[in-house]
């Protein structure tokens, strides 16, 4: 019965497909799993949910028998400027939904899966202002989708020390539409979705240093992602036509700071600039974004015995360089700063209702346009994400 429980979470992940997963962190989500998601991302110490997949493996050992399944409603509103004019994206709202399961094999084993959209990034330009400064036609624009389903296994090694491992099992599509100048390359005409899988994995440890002090460290290795089939020359010839998955790893503290208040900040790095494609320089055939830093700080206060709630900030770096402005017109990750709040509703049979709130604030970045010598290019973004989930424990 373990095992059918177990396999039937592995089938789920199969609804992750059906929703763009996009990202506020870069071409990260700025959290994984709905009470991260009210605390600004924070999570690499807290154990409340199953998603130590996405978070910190080692979590799972005090988590307890548990399943999550909730969804979000995603909207990015993407704005660019060229001499041309301006204009904004199409496609501003997407489903992301999530699923997560943990089961105690013993007192100290646990056994579980964390199904999730890593990040990704989208934009749908028609065919006026935008898309003939890149020297194409109709509409212009890309669309990455990428999923990651990460068993997880965490072992108490005493009572307050625990580690975990996660293999990461990834996911990905891609579409990229009206490009010229040399971009395109040899891409699909008819902006064919093309798709690739790789592995990776993610380790990590959690410690109850006190009964109010918990710390958390997690690493995940980057994900070596196949080619998508006509995306080889052009737009991604940097990298063969791959998106390989950023290298990774964050630190986090909880404290409770009283009865009713936690307290939780973490500090992760995502090394984009590692990334062929990603990290190259616009002028060598990729996008040219940069290694980031975020810091993520997250509250939640025990109301009642019914309710708990939660707000966080989240503060991360622009990954995109000016230089590299015009480019990622079609990828304008300059997000900076998201505000968050949440809350969960404890039932009458011990299970949850958890909903999470972000906001994004808008950022813009300025930069040249190389096709067009002596104008600029201009990109602008800001985000907002309402989530539900349900947990049965």
């Amino acid at each position: 019965m373990k095992l059918n429980k177990l396999m039937t979470a592995l089938a789920l992940a199969g609804l992750a497909c059906s929703g763009a997963a996009m990202a506020t962190d870069g071409m990260f989500a700025s959290g994984y799993g709905m009470t991260a998601n009210g605390m600004g991302g924070a999570a690499t110490a807290m154990t409340e949910d199953t998603f130590g997949g996405a978070n910190n493996p080692a979590s799972m050992a005090f988590v307890g028998n548990r399943i999550d399944l909730g969804g979000s409603l995603f909207s990015p509103q993407r704005q660019a400027t060229t001499a041309n004019g301006s204009e904004n994206s199409d496609a501003n709202y997407f489903i992301i939904p999530e699923f997560g399961y943990n089961h105690m094999m013993s007192n100290d084993l646990a056994l579980g899966v964390s199904v999730y959209g890593n990040g990704g990034m989208n934009t749908d330009y028609g065919p006026g202002a935008i898309s003939p400064s890149f020297g194409g036609q109709g509409n212009l624009g890309v669309n990455l989708i990428q999923l990651i389903v990460a068993p997880t296994l965490a072992y108490k090694v005493n009572e307050n020390n625990s580690i975990g491992i996660a293999p990461l099992f990834a996911y990905q599509q891609f579409t990229g539409q009206g490009f010229g100048n040399g971009l395109g390359g040899n891409l699909p005409t008819n902006g064919s979705t093309q798709s690739a899988t790789g592995t990776g994995v993610r380790i990590g440890y959690t410690g109850k240093i006190t009964p109010d002090l918990t710390i958390g460290a997690q690493y995940a290795s980057k994900i070596t992602m196949g080619a998508f089939n006509g995306y080889g020359n052009g737009l991604l010839a940097a990298s063969q036509g791959s998106l390989d998955m950023a290298e990774n790893y964050s630190l986090g503290v909880a404290y409770q700071a009283t009865n009713a208040l936690k307290v939780a900040l973490d500090f992760q790095r995502i090394n984009y600039g590692d990334v062929p494609g990603i990290g190259t320089s616009p002028s060598a055939g990729g996008f040219g974004w940069q290694d980031i830093n975020i810091w993520k700080l997250g509250a939640e206060y025990k109301y009642n015995d019914q309710w708990t709630l939660r707000a966080g900030w989240n503060h991360t770096n622009n990954p995109i360089p000016s230089s590299a402005a015009f480019m990622n017109i079609v990828a304008p990750g300059v997000i900076e700063d998201h505000i968050t709040f949440g809350a969960s509703y404890y039932t009458p049979t011990g299970n949850e209702w958890t909903v999470a709130y972000i906001h994004a604030f808008q950022n813009s970045l300025t930069g040249p346009n190389p096709y067009q010598p002596g104008t600029n290019a201009t990109i602008s973004m800001y985000q907002d994400t309402l989530g539900v989930a349900y947990a049965w424990k």
